[in-house]
């Protein structure tokens, strides 16, 4: 089958690979239909997160399944599925506890109490480096799914595979980033990045009952799908002090909540990649510093952009002092997918309207160019095997 496979940092291409074969009970053979590039792609991309083997890409897809392991009951074959990001056992103490990208199953190489940079990581995700399980992604005509009972949902079938893929991450991480806010109604919630999860973040933060939704990002083209798809307020770095206009609409106070969707590799200056090095560090988290000076006394800080090292100068003192709340990590996309299907169902939200590319499978690393170099308005890229 053909496959778009990460060589080393740089180098993502589309090869002929073996086909995927049933080897537990519980898998299922899927025929992939639609995935997408994710910006935590680009993370590995670039080399930021470490992956030193090839490895087949892509954890956002569906399709239709085509072989069904003798273990598995929910599921045969023909059914059009949409597949969850994290593998999830479904049994184990942290799937039970509504915390299935903690599963203690999945990643059974590299899984740990604590969380360390090398090892000690939590649960797998689909094609997302040897440190989370290895297992081959969805960017190729073929995926073997594991734990087939547990994660994937079968699609309605008035749904277009456009109107669902984004179920697969985007929209339940963004959901995630707000659901953690416990919004009451009519908060001011400001969202750092307009990339896929930040959009996704700003319609979930609507639905969600937000008096208010600020977009911030220093790209116009994303400012402008952002306001022509959400219809937020918009905020450009470049433009104006993003943590005073942020207070000039809140009578000083401050976003109710602030939302970091950028994660560990914003726009950077030189001294900012210079003061990273130095202190040996990946990226910045000036993005997240931003949020913890723009958000309010008492306020939330939901962090689901990716952070992959420590950091010198932690603001503590800022977050001790404004009593700041904050929720991080991968999305519980388990506690939250049947709930969003019915909402896309019901066309209470949209989920399509942020492509802007669609391509075949072969044109991958065309794909995976333009997203890393922000070309030609890209915002995000759909890829059909």
């Amino acid at each position: 089958m053909k496959a778009a496979v990460f060589h080393k940092p740089g180098q993502i291409q589309v090869d002929n690979v073996d086909d995927p074969g049933l080897i537990d009970p519980t898998d299922v053979i899927l025929k992939v239909t639609s995935t997408a590039i994710c910006g935590s792609d680009l993370h590995i991309l670039s080399g930021a997160v470490p992956q030193a083997g090839n490895m087949i890409m892509g954890h956002e897809f569906m399709g239709i399944v085509e072989e069904v392991g003798k273990g598995v009951k929910k599921l045969k074959k023909g059914d059009r599925v949409v597949v969850p990001f994290p593998l999830s056992c479904g049994h184990c103490f942290f799937c039970n506890h509504g915390a299935s990208p903690h599963c203690e199953q999945s990643n059974y190489k590299n899984y740990g109490p604590n969380g360390n940079l090398t090892d000690q990581k939590g649960g797998a995700l689909f094609g997302y480096t040897d440190l989370y399980g290895g297992y081959s992604g969805g960017q190729a005509e073929y995926v073997r799914v594991p734990y087939a009972d547990i994660s994937p949902r079968i699609v309605p079938d008035e749904l277009s595979d456009d109107q669902a893929l984004f179920l697969t991450d985007i929209f339940p991480t963004g959901w995630s980033a707000i659901d953690w806010a416990q919004l009451k109604g009519g908060e001011t919630v400001a969202i750092f990045g307009s990339g896929p999860v930040g959009l996704m973040a700003q319609k979930a933060a609507w639905v969600n009952g937000a008096g208010r939704v600020i977009a911030i990002d220093p790209l116009e083209y994303r400012l402008k799908k952002a306001s022509d798809v959400n219809h937020v307020t918009t905020l450009n770095p470049h433009d104006v002090e993003v943590v005073e206009a942020i207070r000039g609409m809140t009578e000083g106070r401050g976003a109710d909540v602030c939302v970091d969707a950028v994660g560990f590799e914003p726009e950077r200056t030189m001294m900012d990649k210079f003061k990273a090095t130095i202190n040996f560090e990946k990226g910045s988290m000036k993005v997240l510093d931003m949020a913890f000076r723009a958000v309010r006394r008492g306020g939330t800080v939901s962090i689901v952009g990716v952070y992959g090292s420590t950091y010198d100068n932690y603001p503590l003192h800022r977050v001790f002092d404004k009593a700041i709340t904050i929720k991080q990590g991968q999305a519980p996309v388990l506690n939250y997918i049947d709930k969003l299907i019915t909402l896309v169902e019901e066309n209470k939200v949209v989920l399509d309207d942020i492509i802007s590319h669609t391509l075949p499978l072969s044109e991958a690393s065309k794909g995976y160019e333009i997203f890393d170099k922000k070309e030609d308005d890209c915002v995000k890229v759909v890829l059909k095997p």
